[in-house]
């Protein structure tokens, strides 16, 4: 759980609460952590929190973020950038009413009312008393907007009729985890000369226009408590380096690429020659690009190979497993993005050979370290291996605190801040098994046999797909609309490294294609998988297709996944009206 950014609120006059509790109670013996005890002793205190003739709350949260960042990026062998932070950043959640009926999952949730003040931050040294200050000027602003909100969703719902009636939040029993480990002493000059040295590789190709290295290394300790007795303090450790590079076509359309190493500790990144031949791959892929033929409509067999089965399997299957709830709204049209796998428990949504498991408890695969492992969730429950298909058909969903028709309690999966007052479910390490399976060969001489079959002179490989996106926000945007404009869901991010092979096994590379009416109802179609897993690590941030740089949160997660064969697929070449290319050529680069 790491926090990146965070809105700044300006300090305001506090309106008069009363408090049935003044004194502060401290609860089992004395805690040497000066944060975790302001933070136990303000949410004791702030148990007789009430405003006169309204409710008081039955449940309050307190999660900060202890963090140490430091991140560079550099270009074309020259530094732009460093910078150097430390930040406490804390959530403050104020529930009133009870579990059945309280001031969430409605429009009004989170609506600030009274006094606003500055608590976006927590102070940094450790003075017990301006801690303590500032989480009850957080809990002040909270509990007026949670009465207020409560107020307003009942006289909505006076006015709306309700088929279904849920509870608006489970309770969960008390976890207690609190780790001793700190921070550690990041090692800033050394990562400096990395991130110069590996921007430094696209000296030596002049086709490409733009590229650039950014590295994030963020040491965390997550501190979690609540008024059901939860207390958990453990580091949550994160380091991240992107690499991205872009050029044109001769037609002027815009090529890029890009590769993401990360670890969730900052002392077992991989090395450096395996991460400069990592950028040397992105600059390669982004001049042959740029020199390859414009790809054509297509329909047929493909195999989607290699990484970028688990890209398409996060995007799909992955991205769909957590149900959100439309929330109340005085029965007036509101936009709500559903999932696709609502309401299909018990259909199939893969083929009979494929299960599919989500196992956040799960820390490493084949010695490699996943992304997705987490103690604890972003609602203080510990996670659970879950079985979401089974024999290609849907068993279960990823389940937060807030039930959702058919589940009433969470299973640890609340990864994200999510709209409402809820989380939003995500996955941890999505693990996708078939019983039947065929060498990497053999997928390949399937594939072709179903283009002599269908009489197609060629079929489609692709091999990498780009996800997490590193498209600007105007493509992002146009992707997201067509996908809901041709009546799809979820929009899925573009291939990047697309081969046409022909009936005689030569490839071609090819560029300019995207997917078109691809949804989780088309895993139904896959035809056959290959023995051979392949491992993806990825950080979800809430932003569509979790578009690189955006979003205030990161949660890392991890799928693994075989190759697979569709029979059918489409592909459409995108539409756009590219720049011109540059007048001169770039000054000194590759000489």
């Amino acid at each position: 759980m790491r926090t990146m950014a965070r809105l700044f609120r300006k300090p305001a006059l506090c309106a008069w609460i009363v408090l049935c509790a003044l004194s502060a109670q401290q609860v089992g013996a004395p805690e040497k952590d000066v944060l975790l005890r302001a933070m136990v002793d303000e949410l004791e205190r702030s148990r007789g929190l009430r405003l006169a003739n309204l409710e008081a709350p039955y449940y309050i949260e307190y999660n900060v973020e202890d963090t140490f960042n430091f991140s560079v990026s550099a270009s074309l062998g020259a530094v732009i950038s460093t910078q150097r932070s430390r930040v406490r950043v804390p959530r403050v959640e104020v529930r009133v009413g009870g579990y059945e009926f309280d001031n969430t999952n409605s429009v009004f949730t989170g609506i600030p009312a009274g006094a606003r003040y500055d608590h976006g931050r927590l102070a940094l040294d450790g003075d017990y008393l301006a801690l303590r200050h500032q989480l009850w000027l957080a809990t002040d602003h909270v509990y007026k907007s949670a009465v207020q909100a409560i107020a307003r969703k009942r006289a909505a719902l006076k006015n709306t009729s309700v088929q279904e009636q849920l509870a608006d939040f489970a309770a969960a029993g008390p976890v207690r985890m609190l780790s001793e480990q700190g921070i550690r002493s990041a090692q800033d000059d050394s990562w400096v000369r990395r991130a110069r040295s590996l921007s430094g590789v696209f000296l030596n190709f002049p086709g490409v226009t733009a590229s650039g290295v950014d590295l994030d290394v963020m040491q965390s300790i997550t501190y979690f408590v609540n008024s059901e007795g939860a207390r958990v303090r453990f580091p949550d450790n994160l380091a991240y380096l992107r690499i991205r590079a872009s050029a044109q076509a001769a037609d002027g359309m815009s090529i890029r690429d890009a590769t993401v190493f990360q670890s969730p500790d900052p002392e077992k990144m991989p090395s450096e020659a395996e991460m400069q031949k990592g950028a040397s791959e992105v600059a390669e892929n982004v001049t042959a690009l740029a020199a390859a033929p414009l790809g054509e409509d297509y329909s047929g067999p493909a195999l989607i190979e290699g990484i970028a089965a688990a890209q398409l399997f996060a995007q799909t299957l992955g991205a769909n497993l957590g149900v959100p709830r439309r929330p109340v709204s005085e029965g007036r049209g509101f936009p709500f993005a559903v999932s696709e796998m609502e309401g299909r428990i018990g259909s199939r949504v893969l083929p009979d050979w494929m299960d599919a498991v989500d196992d956040p408890t799960q820390a490493e695969w084949r010695g490699h370290t996943l992304a997705g492992h987490y103690p604890v969730d972003m609602e203080g429950v510990a996670p659970l291996a879950v079985t979401v298909v089974e024999k290609g058909s849907l068993k279960g969903h990823l389940l937060t605190r807030q039930p959702v028709r058919g589940s009433t309690g969470s299973n640890g999966h609340a990864r994200l801040p999510g709209p409402f007052g809820a989380k939003t479910a995500g996955i941890g390490n999505l693990f996708l098994r078939a019983s039947e399976t065929r060498t990497g060969p053999a997928l390949r001489k399937m594939l072709i046999d179903l283009c002599r079959q269908r009489g197609k002179d060629y079929g489609i490989i692709i091999r990498k797909l780009d996800f997490p996106s590193s498209a600007g926000q105007e493509e992002v945007r146009r992707l997201t609309m067509g996908a809901s404009g041709r009546g799809g869901g979820r929009p899925i991010s573009a291939p990047v490294l697309i081969y046409r092979v022909s009936l005689d096994g030569a490839e071609q590379l090819v560029r300019g294609l995207q997917f078109r009416g691809f949804s989780t109802r088309s895993l139904r179609d896959i035809v056959a998988a290959s023995e051979d897993l392949h491992v993806f690590d990825f950080l979800m941030n809430g932003a569509p297709l979790a578009a690189m740089g955006a979003g205030s949160y990161l949660a890392g997660a991890s799928v693994i996944a075989p190759s697979v064969l569709f029979e059918d697929m489409d592909l459409e070449r995108m539409e756009g009206n590219w720049p011109k290319l540059p007048v001169v050529p770039p000054p000194g680069v590759g000489r």
